[in-house]
């Protein structure tokens, strides 16, 4: 069996064999579908290959896949710790993937299937283009505080209301120019927000898993299809324990010979979109009523804000890990909150407006139904905090040995 290792650039790729032992430089080979298909004819069925995760790593899997018995897909943040040295080139490289491979040291990443893979490119490309819209945003703002115009008195500048104020403001002729311009890319770009929203929305509506997800108060389309797209298949992780791990949640922890285990920030290794997305889902979450908003005021009063919020967060991560695995919603969940969502999630989807029609949103609309709810979410949070009261931070533990010896 030959163990081929790929180290794989934007326009080429360094190849190294290794079979009984020795290694064999196998050259570079051109990043084209083309290229690829030739050399991937002259493998043989039984051939590994391996290739470090890169961005055309995954087109670079689905070539080659089919013409050998394996592909593995390694880490490179691992594969750089495992064989850092002195002296480092293409082929070098090459050859310690593929050594890692026989050895069985190699950190392989999860490849996703193309479902996942789509709704991935999907919550790219929709990131891309909110980063780019606010980036206009801030281009205007920078216009009008170099020609001394006031702040704008309303929440958003390129709404209706913010429109009609930035016409009255004087600015130069070239400067009211550049403003307009900016306003037509950013309709242009919000056109294709919608466009690719809409497709979004329509794969979650197929999704019960994202319905689920949605039962969490704070957490809408936008973070339940990033953090679905982040993590696949659920049953790749055994424990909630590694879906945080996963997202970069989980503290860092240094300990050494019989020292206490010292805790420390966050690891923030693993998917950083879906940590992001979380951690801005944390802060609308404690802004409801419920046992998540008593545990982030038990947090704060001890550590402040910022870590309050990671913290839950966290909680989140683990919450969503028991959802997916157990198929259950959310035990608190508001339902007319919930209608709601999946409502607004239809109507991104392109459904038709029921005017008129009363369906179960409807309810989120009633203030009884909304206060039934939010009292009962209300007595959840009292339990909470009646249950937490008085808790107190353990000290180190004590070994059963040097208890033993006190006694």
């Amino acid at each position: 069996m030959r163990i081929i290792g790929m180290d794989i650039h934007r326009n080429f790729a360094e190849a190294a064999a290794l079979e009984d032992g020795v290694i064999k430089r196998l050259g570079r080979i051109g990043l084209t579908r083309q290229h690829l298909h030739d050399f991937a004819r002259t493998l043989l069925p039984t051939d590994h290959v391996v290739v470090e995760a890169t961005g055309n790593a995954t087109a670079v899997t689905e070539i080659i896949a089919p013409h050998v018995a394996r592909v593995a897909v390694a880490n490179p943040l691992q594969v750089h710790l495992i064989a850092k040295a002195k002296i480092k080139t293409d082929a070098i490289d090459a050859r310690v993937l593929a050594k890692l491979n026989a050895a069985g040291f190699l950190p392989e990443v999860w490849v996703p299937d193309e479902a996942t893979l789509a709704r991935r490119r999907q919550v790219t490309r929709r990131r891309q283009l909110v980063r780019q819209r606010v980036r206009l945003k801030s281009i205007i703002q920078s216009i009008l505080h170099a020609n001394l115009a006031p702040q704008c008195p309303f929440a958003d500048l390129l709404g209706g209301k913010g429109r009609n104020w930035l016409k009255a403001q004087y600015l130069p002729d070239d400067e009211k120019e550049a403003v307009e311009r900016h306003i037509e890319e950013y309709d242009r770009l919000t056109d294709a927000l919608k466009g690719v929203e809409r497709d979004i929305a329509r794969a979650a509506l197929a999704d019960p898993d994202m319905k689920r997800l949605m039962t969490i108060p704070g957490i809408d389309m936008v973070v339940a299809v990033g953090v679905m797209a982040a993590i696949g298949k659920i049953d790749r992780f055994d424990s909630p324990d590694k879906l945080v791990a996963y997202i970069g949640l989980n503290p860092s922890v240094h300990q050494s010979g019989d020292s206490p285990a010292y805790h420390g920030r966050i690891t923030k290794r693993g998917c950083s979109n879906a940590r992001h997305l979380l951690v801005e889902a944390a802060w609308q979450t404690v802004r409801s009523p419920g046992p998540l908003r008593a545990f982030y005021e038990r947090v704060r009063a001890k550590r402040g804000n910022h870590i309050a919020a990671v913290a839950v967060a966290r909680k989140l991560a683990v919450l969503i890990w028991h959802l997916l695995t157990k198929g259950e919603d959310y035990s608190w969940v508001r339902p007319a909150l919930h209608a709601k969502k999946v409502r607004d999630l239809e109507l991104r989807a392109g459904h038709p407006q029921r005017r008129g029609q009363k369906g179960a949103s409807y309810n989120y609309n009633i203030s009884q139904r909304r206060n039934e709810e939010r009292d009962r979410i209300l007595q959840a949070e009292g339990a909470y905090r009646r249950l937490t009261t008085g808790w107190q931070r353990r000290g180190p533990r004590v070994k059963l040995t040097d208890a033993a010896n006190e006694e």
